[in-house]
């Protein structure tokens, strides 16, 4: 009898990704399937919020499976999901299961990076982007820099979840800081959501231009820091921006 080769660590780095990928594709459909019915529901708030009533059990487990998809997806954007959650559950309610579910989210995410390593990003993210964040690897107050940037509004925390699984950064600080640096964005869509399941449209509109004019302050900081310690590293990259 012949005997079976071994596989190399790179086929079987390969393997676990495409498990990986696969999972995720079988978990789209899932929330897929899902999720059409509850948004059919959502065009008519008041059978929505009926049902979540009826339901209220396997309606907040559906919604914690459905943002830590999005979590560890990373390519859904999250804010819909918040805002949902203050439509349908309320500002308290709403608030604690969206916590719970972004923060079972980027537990996974850490876990998964931690286990699969770089080649893990490279799935959801450009090499661009990845490089954009190499100067956390550097700086001394790495831990400092990573947690300001996770709860400045309007910065990539999908992004920095994922990167922040392959610095050096301790898993329990890592825990703590992708789990509460979330609250500010929780909070304020939930606010706008809650208005908006309440028909208070003006209050709602308040809300969401005051969230997306703070949101683009800090993204705009964040942009120009990260640009800074990434000219820092490497010079080239400031000539060629003013070129």
């Amino acid at each position: 009898m012949h005997k079976k080769k071994d596989l190399t660590p790179r086929q079987q780095k390969a393997i676990k990704i495409t498990a990986l990928i696969v999972a995720v594709l079988v978990l789209s459909a899932l929330t897929a399937a899902i999720a059409i019915p509850m948004l059919s529901f959502a065009k008519d708030p008041i059978l929505f919020r009926d049902w979540v009533d009826d339901h209220y059990i396997l309606s907040a487990l559906i919604y914690i499976g459905m943002v830590t998809f999005q979590i560890v997806a990373a390519f859904v954007p999250g804010e819909p999901f918040e805002i949902a959650a203050g439509f349908a559950f309320g500002p308290v309610y709403g608030t604690i299961l969206c916590f719970i579910a972004e923060a079972i989210g980027s537990i996974l995410v850490l876990l998964l990076v931690r286990k699969f390593g770089h080649k893990l990003l490279e799935v959801f993210f450009s090499k661009d982007k990845i490089d954009s964040l190499k100067f956390l690897h550097s700086s001394k107050a790495k831990i400092l820099i990573f947690a300001i940037a996770f709860i400045l509004p309007g910065t990539p925390k999908d992004l920095l979840c994922y990167f922040g699984g392959i610095t050096d950064i301790p898993l329990l600080v890592l825990i703590l800081i992708t789990s509460f640096g979330r609250i500010p964005s929780i909070v304020t869509s939930i606010i706008g959501g809650d208005a908006v399941g309440n028909g208070d449209y003006t209050f709602a509109i308040i809300i969401f231009s005051i969230t997306l004019l703070v949101s683009g302050i800090g993204l705009v900081i964040y942009n120009r820091y990260r640009k800074r310690k990434a000219a820092a590293l490497d010079p080239h990259i400031d000539d060629e921006s003013h070129s």
